[in-house]
């Protein structure tokens, strides 16, 4: 579920990492890989577990006119996903390290869902679209780093490289 209710922003897409979840990152640590990323980010309901282990948190880019939510999730609905992924990502499609990527799916169990969100600048002012994926491209490069995972597009079924 969601921690990210502003108004002022809008949900576009969602992306995940998959991982095992013995590489479930800290709290502690998501924060500060993800603060090391760009100052100018804004970290907020940062969530964990009473042993510190990663739950959620949101993460506004204003340069980028975006927000991110990040949640962690786990069991076998998240393994069961993976072996669903990779049967419908078509290895053909990838460059060859994507290839590697996607072969290491089944072994996943847990994932965070990364949801992603524009400003609205504008109601209904489509034309006007200011939003940039690129604070979502390197918190997912970041995420997949922390937790020797794989970041990828579900809906285009885009593994994405480093």
């Amino acid at each position: 579920m969601s921690m990210f209710e502003n108004p002022g922003y809008r949900w576009r897409e969602t992306y995940l990492v998959m991982f095992h979840s013995q590489h479930r990152p800290k709290a502690k640590k998501v924060e500060q890989v993800l603060r090391r990323l760009d100052s100018r980010y804004q970290l907020s309901n940062v969530r964990s577990t009473e042993d510190g282990d990663f739950e959620s948190l949101t993460l506004i880019s204003p340069d980028d006119y975006a927000a991110l939510d990040v949640c962690f999730v786990e069991g076998e609905d998240v393994a069961e996903q993976a072996l669903e992924l990779q049967k419908e990502i078509k290895p053909d499609d990838l460059p060859r390290s994507a290839r590697d990527k996607l072969k290491q799916l089944p072994q996943f169990d847990a994932r965070f869902d990364v949801l992603h969100f524009e400003q609205i600048a504008f109601e209904d002012d489509e034309e006007d679209e200011m939003l940039d994926p690129g604070s979502l491209l390197l918190v997912l490069s970041a995420l997949a780093k922390l937790t020797k995972g794989v970041a990828l597009d579900p809906q285009s079924g885009a593994v994405l490289e480093d």
